[in-house]
């Protein structure tokens, strides 16, 4: 059990949320409440929270405008998006949006605890290495930059958090099933082209105008990012 994380629920159903919030203080989980996008995009920037779990219609600011914001100031807590939108398109549209989980309604809490659990480990179990490196491509972690050639390229979050994982797996074959777990913190397969769809924008990103190839895909594998150029020395 996840013990004193703090998240914010960000939802206008106000009998909903007032469940929610019981249900999370009975699991040891303290929580605050804005019950429109606006207040909710105010008090995610100026306070420090382990897990947001956002509902994607709202008023004054819809749900995936408040993460659409939230990313562009560079607040990156994880978020978890609640929606009685449950279609496959819906679930993309929210992932793209910058959540990092998304849940349908309705659900069972108990689901929906475990997801905001996995989402509250991230922060608890931070690598030593603040700066990735493969060749000539560079990731710091703690600027959230990521440069090739001493020249930036920026990167969404979802293709930053891909990009990460891939350097610090650099050389091994990262599998579809790791990459879904790692980076879209999903036990399941979503069935969705999602990761298909990020590995070629990030792929775009890093190596265009720039040589060697880095990122390839390892046919019926995976994915592995790596520099031919120093691998025998």
């Amino acid at each position: 059990m996840v013990t004193r994380m703090k998240i914010l629920i960000v939802e206008d159903d106000l009998e909903a949320a007032a469940y929610l919030a019981k249900a999370f203080r009975e699991a040891g989980i303290v929580s605050d409440h804005a019950s429109d996008g606006e207040s909710g995009l105010f008090m995610a920037s100026e306070n420090a929270y382990d897990v947001l779990v956002v509902d994607r219609m709202l008023p004054r600011r819809d749900g995936l405008s408040l993460i659409t914001e939230l990313r562009r100031r560079g607040i990156h807590t994880p978020v978890l998006i609640l929606s009685a939108l449950g279609q496959v398109d819906d679930r993309v549209t929210g992932l793209r949006a910058g959540g990092d989980d998304y849940l349908p309604k309705p659900y069972a809490f108990s689901e929906l605890l475990a997801r905001v659990e996995v989402l509250g480990r991230r922060k608890g179990t931070p690598d030593q290495d603040m700066v990735y490196r493969v060749g000539d491509l560079e990731l710091d972690r703690l600027s959230h930059s990521v440069r090739r050639r001493g020249k930036e390229i920026p990167l969404q979050p979802r293709e930053f958090r891909l990009l990460e994982y891939l350097m610090k797996n650099a050389g091994q074959v990262v599998t579809r099933t790791m990459l879904l777990e790692n980076v879209w913190d999903y036990h399941f397969d979503p069935q969705t082209n999602v990761i298909d769809v990020h590995v070629s924008r990030l792929r775009s990103k890093i190596e265009k105008d720039f040589d060697p190839p880095l990122l390839r895909t390892v046919r019926g594998a995976g994915y592995m990012i790596k520099d031919d150029r120093t691998a025998d020395t």
